[in-house]
């Protein structure tokens, strides 16, 4: 099963979840991240970093712009708002039913994953909390997706 992870600029929550993924146990799953205005080849921001550090995740990390062949690459596409979501069903209509919100799909309420640019690591902090919690919940709903009860 292949996983990509959408935000804005592909330095903070994508690649924050890329990194919570890739170290839970799940042999069967790939997973990639992406951002719809991200500057090619950026690092992951500062503070992200020193989260995953913190938490025992290291990732090596180049910021990439979401493209045609990375959703057709792709089993599920979870966006970090409502608003990326909108924006790639307009980019990737043919992706449609591929495409939810991270929340939306881990039947969580609200729609949007908590945006920490800018802020201070706390805030960071608060939202690899809110990925890692979100992890959980996706994993399980995929499972029951893929057993045909979701």
């Amino acid at each position: 099963m292949r996983i990509l992870f959408i935000c804005t600029g592909n330095t903070c929550r994508s690649p924050m979840a890329e990194a919570i993924l890739n170290h839970r146990d799940e042999p069967h799953i790939e997973v990639r991240s992406a951002g719809l205005f991200a500057m090619e080849g950026g690092m992951a921001s500062h503070n992200a970093q020193q989260v995953l550090e913190e938490n025992g995740l290291t990732h090596d990390h180049r910021s990439h712009t979401v493209t045609q062949s990375d959703v057709h690459w792709a089993d599920y596409v979870f966006a970090m708002t409502s608003s990326h979501k909108a924006m790639l069903m307009e980019q990737f209509p043919f992706a449609a039913d591929r495409i939810f919100t991270l929340k939306e799909f881990s039947s969580e309420r609200g729609l949007d994953v908590s945006d920490p640019y800018g802020g201070p690591v706390e805030v960071y902090r608060s939202t690899f909390n809110e990925l890692n919690r979100l992890m959980d919940s996706m994993l399980k709903n995929l499972n029951k997706q893929e057993q045909g009860g979701f």
